[in-house]
C-alpha cells in the first residue's frame, strides 16, 4: 500500500497521575507492525523505551478533545497519546489503523478463524483436577477448551441477507450466554487456593471476553447499517424497511407514542419480557399528564439502606471493574455492579431532597429579604441528609430517558414557621384565595400542598429535570442536573452540573443555586460518601448571596462531612449570618446580632411523601419501571436484580439505536429546552402571571 510508509515524530504520552504528560519520540515501524517510542530523537539508535505490537490493536480517537487518541494493544497495554493539533492526530490515527489492519489480516491468513467456542472450567472436586496440579507459571487460559474448525477453502462468502443477520444475532446471543457462564464460573472459584477468582490471568480473561463481546456487538450494528443503506439504495422510493431483529422485543415509546407490537421472548420470565417490551393495553403518549394529588397516598415504603460494610465477598467483582478503568475515565457508560444500588431511582432521590416541606414553605414567610435568604440556606443545608440517606455509599438507579417521578407532600399550616410582620397579610391573602375558589363556602384545607415532578430529559449526557411548587404560597423551584462521574483511583467522583432557581412570586424574587460534588470513598474496603466543593446562592433583586463550602476530609486528621458558609449583603459586603457544622449531623447558625441557632438533622422531622399506588402509575414512572429490580434487591437476590436491570438497559440501548437510524428526535413530556437548561412546561410563574393578566382585563 502507498500508505504503508514508516512515520515518526514527537507526541505527548500520558505516564501516570504524578508524572502526567511527557514528550516522547515515536516511530511507526510498518514492516514489523510495531509502535516504538524513545526519550528523544537523539536516542533513536538505542533500545526503545517501549514497544507495542499493533496486530489486533484498537486505535481510538478520544472524546476528551481533538488532539488525544489511544492505542490499545491486544496484550492489554495502552498508550494514551496527544498530538499538537487535530490534523496531526488524524495523520497518526489513519497510519496506525492501516498498519494495524494489515498485520491483523496477516495473522488471520496464517490462523484459520474459529467457527465455535465452548468454554468449560475444569472440575474442582477431583483430586486430579488441573486446578489442584496447576503450576504457578501455567497460563489460566489453558483451563478452557477452545475448539478450532477450518472453513472450507475455495468457497465465496455470500452477501448477508436479513435472515442471515437474524442467525448471526442468535449466535451472538448464545455467545453472550456462554460469556456470562464463563464469568459466573470464574466468580464461583474459591477465594484461596491454587486457582482463585482473584487470579490475575482470570481477571484478564474476564475483561477480554467482555471487551470481545462489546466489539462483536459494534460490528453487528455496522452490518445492520450497511445492509439498511444498501436496501434503501436498491428499493424504490417510499418502500419501508422492516427492523432486522424481529426476535428482539422493543418498547413502544421510542417513537414517542407510536403504537407498535413486538412478539415477546417466550424463554424469559414475564417480568423481564415486560421490561424489554412494555405491553400496555393503552397507547403510550408523551402528552403531559395532570396528576391529582388526591389520588396519592402517604408512602408506606420504608427502604432503609444498610451500609455496604466490608466488601470482601464482592472483591472479585470490584477488581474486575477496576481492571477496566483508567484515572479520570468518564463512568457515564460504565455498568456498575448491582449490589451497590439503592432501592430508588435518581429521580426519586431528587424528590427526597424536599423531605422538609415545612422549611421549604417557610422561606417565603420571611419578613425581610435577609431573613428569606437565611431561611433558604437553612432549608438547602438540611436537604442533603435525607436526600443522600446519610453517608451510605450506595448509588440510585440511573434513570432511563423518558422516565418520570411524581409525588407530593401535605404540610399542616400550623407547622410552618411564619413571620409576625407578614402573618396577617398572608392570612388575608389566603382568605381571598378561599373566597375566589370556594364560592359554595367550603372550608379551606388546613394544609399546604407541595407537588413534585421529575423527568429524565436526556440519556447522553444524562440530564434530569425536576420541578416543585406550592400554589397556595406562590412559590416554585425549577432545576436541571447533569451527572458526570469520574474514576479517581480508590474513589468515584460525581459532579452535579446544572442550576436551580427558586421563585418567590409574592416577593418577585429569584434565587439561583448549584449543587455540590459527591464522592464514594474507599471502594475496596468500607465504602462511604462525602460531599465536596463550593456552591453559591444568589438573589439579584435583593443583592443577598450565600457562599457554602462542603469540605472533603484531608488525608491526615480533619473532620468528616464538614460544611461552612456565610450569607452577606453584596452592596455593603456585610456578613449577616455564618454557618458551620456537618451536613448530616448538627448545623450551627450564628447571626449578626450575636444569636446562635443549632439544627440537629438527626432529630429533624421528615414528612413522608405521597405517591400514587403502582397500579395507577404509568409504565415509565420510576417505581413501576424499576419494581422488579427493587423487589429483587429487597429479597437479597442480586442475580435476579441484575437480570432485570440488564433488560431495562438493553431496551434503552436498542431504542436509542433505532431513533438514531430512523432520525427520530426524542420529545420530552414535562420539560422544555431553554438555552442550556430545561424548564417545566407549565411553571407557576407563568400561570400566576396569566391569572393576574386575566383579572386585570376583567376589571
Amino acid at each position: 500500500s502507498d500508505h504503508m510508509e514508516n512515520i515518526y515524530g514527537y507526541l505527548m504520552k500520558y505516564t501516570n497521575l504524578v508524572t502526567g504528560w511527557q514528550y516522547r519520540f515515536f516511530v511507526l515501524n510498518n514492516d514489523a507492525g510495531l509502535l516504538e517510542y524513545f526519550v528523544n530523537e537523539q536516542s533513536r539508535h538505542l533500545k526503545p523505551r517501549g514497544t507495542l505490537q499493533l496486530a489486533g490493536a484498537v486505535i481510538s480517537p478520544s472524546d476528551e478533545d481533538s488532539h488525544t487518541f489511544t492505542v490499545n494493544a491486544a496484550s492489554g497495554e495502552q498508550y494514551k497519546l496527544r498530538a499538537t493539533d487535530a490534523k496531526e492526530r488524524q495523520h497518526w490515527v489513519s497510519r496506525l489503523q492501516i498498519c494495524t489492519q494489515h498485520h491483523t489480516e496477516a495473522i488471520g491468513k496464517n490462523n484459520p478463524p474459529l467457527k465455535s467456542r465452548s468454554f468449560s472450567l475444569a472440575s474442582q472436586g477431583s483430586a486430579n483436577s488441573p486446578g489442584v496440579q496447576r503450576r504457578p507459571s501455567q497460563n489460566a487460559v489453558s483451563f478452557f477448551n477452545v475448539g478450532h474448525h477450518r472453513l472450507p477453502t475455495g468457497k465465496r462468502v455470500p452477501i448477508m441477507q436479513p435472515d442471515h443477520l437474524v442467525d448471526v444475532r442468535e449466535m451472538m446471543s448464545q455467545a453472550e450466554g456462554q460469556q456470562r457462564d464463563l464469568i459466573r464460573s470464574i466468580e464461583c472459584l474459591p477465594a484461596s487456593g491454587h486457582l482463585t477468582s482473584l487470579d490475575q490471568d482470570l481477571l484478564m480473561l474476564k475483561a477480554t471476553s467482555m471487551a470481545t463481546m462489546n466489539c462483536l456487538n459494534d460490528c453487528f450494528h455496522i452490518l445492520q447499517l450497511q445492509h439498511a443503506s444498501q436496501q434503501k439504495g436498491s428499493l424504490p422510493a417510499g418502500t419501508t424497511i422492516s427492523w432486522l431483529e424481529p426476535k428482539i422485543s422493543l418498547a413502544n415509546h421510542f417513537k414517542n407514542g407510536a403504537a407498535q407490537n413486538f412478539p415477546a421472548e417466550i424463554n424469559k420470565p414475564a417480568s423481564v419480557r415486560e421490561e424489554q417490551s412494555i405491553a400496555e393495553p393503552c397507547q403510550l403518549t408523551r402528552e403531559p399528564e395532570e396528576i391529582n394529588p388526591d389520588e396519592e397516598l402517604e408512602d408506606i415504603c420504608d427502604d432503609k439502606e444498610d451500609d455496604l460494610g466490608a466488601v470482601e465477598e464482592q472483591r472479585s467483582v470490584i477488581l474486575h471493574l477496576l481492571s477496566q478503568l483508567k484515572l479520570g475515565m468518564d463512568l457515564t457508560r460504565v455498568v456498575l455492579p448491582t449490589f451497590i444500588l439503592e432501592k430508588r431511582s435518581l429521580l426519586e432521590m431528587y424528590a427526597d431532597f424536599m423531605s422538609h416541606p415545612d422549611l421549604f414553605i417557610a422561606i417565603t414567610n420571611g419578613g425581610t429579604a435577609e431573613e428569606r435568604m437565611i431561611r433558604f440556606v437553612e432549608y438547602y443545608l438540611t436537604s442533603f441528609h435525607e436526600g443522600r440517606k446519610g453517608a451510605i455509599a450506595k448509588k440510585p438507579y440511573n434513570p432511563i430517558i423518558g422516565e418520570t417521578f411524581h409525588c407530593s407532600w401535605r404540610m399542616p399550616k400550623s407547622n410552618v414557621a411564619t413571620d409576625a410582620a407578614t402573618s396577617s397579610s398572608a392570612h388575608s391573602l389566603s382568605e381571598q384565595v378561599t373566597l375566589s375558589k370556594d364560592p359554595e363556602g367550603q372550608a379551606e384545607p388546613d394544609y399546604y400542598t407541595v407537588k413534585f415532578v421529575a423527568e429524565q430529559v436526556s440519556h447522553h449526557p444524562p440530564v434530569s429535570g425536576f420541578y416543585a411548587e406550592c400554589v397556595e404560597r406562590k412559590m416554585c423551584v425549577n432545576a436541571h442536573v447533569w451527572t458526570k462521574s469520574k474514576f479517581l483511583g480508590m474513589s468515584i467522583g460525581v459532579t452535579m452540573v446544572g442550576e436551580g432557581v427558586l421563585h418567590l412570586l409574592e416577593h418577585g424574587e429569584e434565587y439561583t443555586f448549584s449543587l455540590p460534588c459527591a464522592y464514594a470513598r474507599s471502594i475496596l474496603t468500607v465504602p462511604w460518601v462525602e460531599l465536596g466543593g463550593k456552591v453559591n446562592i444568589n438573589c439579584a433583586k435583593t443583592g443577598y448571596s450565600a457562599s457554602i463550602n462542603f469540605h472533603t476530609k484531608p488525608f491526615y486528621g480533619g473532620k468528616l462531612h464538614r460544611v461552612t458558609g456565610e450569607v452577606k449583603q453584596n452592596m455593603t459586603n456585610t456578613v449577616v449570618c455564618r454557618v458551620q457544622g456537618e451536613w448530616n449531623s448538627v448545623l450551627e447558625f450564628t447571626y449578626s446580632n450575636g444569636e446562635t441557632k443549632y439544627v440537629d438533622l438527626t432529630k429533624l422531622s421528615v414528612t413522608r411523601k405521597r405517591v400514587r399506588p403502582l397500579e395507577k402509575q404509568g409504565p415509565f414512572e420510576s417505581r413501576r419501571l424499576w419494581q422488579h429490580v427493587t423487589e429483587s434487591l429487597r429479597d437479597g437476590d442480586i442475580d435476579k436484580a441484575t437480570e432485570h436491570k440488564r433488560a431495562l438497559e438493553e431496551r434503552q440501548r436498542n431504542e436509542e439505536r433505532l431513533r438514531a437510524e430512523t432520525e427520530t428526535p426524542w420529545c420530552t413530556k414535562y420539560f422544555l429546552k431553554d438555552g442550556d437548561g430545561w424548564v417545566y412546561h407549565k411553571p407557576l410563574w407563568k400561570t400566576v402571571s396569566a391569572a393576574q393578566t386575566q383579572q386585570t382585563d376583567s376589571n
